[in-house]
């Protein structure tokens, strides 16, 4: 776009709306929406009703929003090949440790969630639905991400807190957090790297487990080294 031409102000609204309702952990109302665009309810309606006829949302039984099925369908046309190979290991991750397992990339300065694989059996799990995303400074998969990049390329606001915490995680192949993106919620990743892909990760998420941080990460690596011959074998 040349320097000076506006952007589109609803078209760049509406992109809002879908990541808004991605970062959400529960349906929203269009009060909801609204405050968090910062426009008034009835911009926000109009917005809604034009992403729910291309079915990018959806709404409940009470009226409240959701992302719709066509999301689903554009997401997975997202790095295909890394999913489809990436599903097997995170499903078998998921099911074997009883945790949440998802892959997530690098989107500029955000660790976003590409795809997530909840344990079949679990009696609670933690959601962690793809599109999510959150500072690639805050979690584990956003500190393994940062273990494969020089530190020129970390967003401005890394202190040395967490150079001194991605040194380590680089120096013992995976990462760790606790309490950082979810209130009480543990995460373990370990680095995938990809050959002329965005830097990404393997993590699992969890309130508890009997399995140790090292344990799952071996676990994580030899999914992360799976995904990585069947994509550059």
């Amino acid at each position: 776009m040349p320097d000076g031409t506006p952007a589109s102000q609803t078209l760049s609204r509406g992109i809002r709306i879908l990541e808004v309702l991605a970062d959400a952990r529960a349906p929203l109302t269009i009060d909801e929406i609204a405050v968090a665009l910062g426009v008034h309810r009835s911009i926000a309606y109009r917005l809604l009703r034009t992403l729910e006829d291309h079915r990018l949302v959806g709404r409940d039984g009470s009226g409240a929003v959701t992302l719709g099925p066509r999301m689903a369908a554009l997401a997975a046309g997202v790095a295909h090949d890394l999913q489809a190979e990436a599903l097997p290991e995170l499903t078998a991750i998921a099911n074997e440790l009883g945790m949440t397992c998802f892959l997530a990339v690098l989107d500029g300065d955000d660790c976003i969630t590409l795809a997530s694989v909840e344990p079949r059996h679990a009696i609670a799990s933690v959601a962690q639905r793809p599109g999510a995303r959150h500072a690639v400074i805050v979690g584990a998969p956003g500190k393994a991400i940062l273990a494969q990049l020089p530190a020129a390329d970390w967003p401005d606001a890394a202190g040395g807190a967490l150079r001194a915490e991605v040194d380590d995680a680089r120096a013992r192949g995976y990462a760790t957090s606790h309490d950082e993106v979810i209130p009480t919620v543990q995460a373990v990743a370990v680095p995938l790297m990809l050959r002329g892909q965005r830097p990404a990760a393997i993590a699992v998420v969890h309130v508890a487990t009997d399995h140790d941080d090292a344990e799952i990460a071996a676990r994580l690596a030899r999914s992360a080294s799976a995904i990585r011959d069947a994509l550059e074998g």
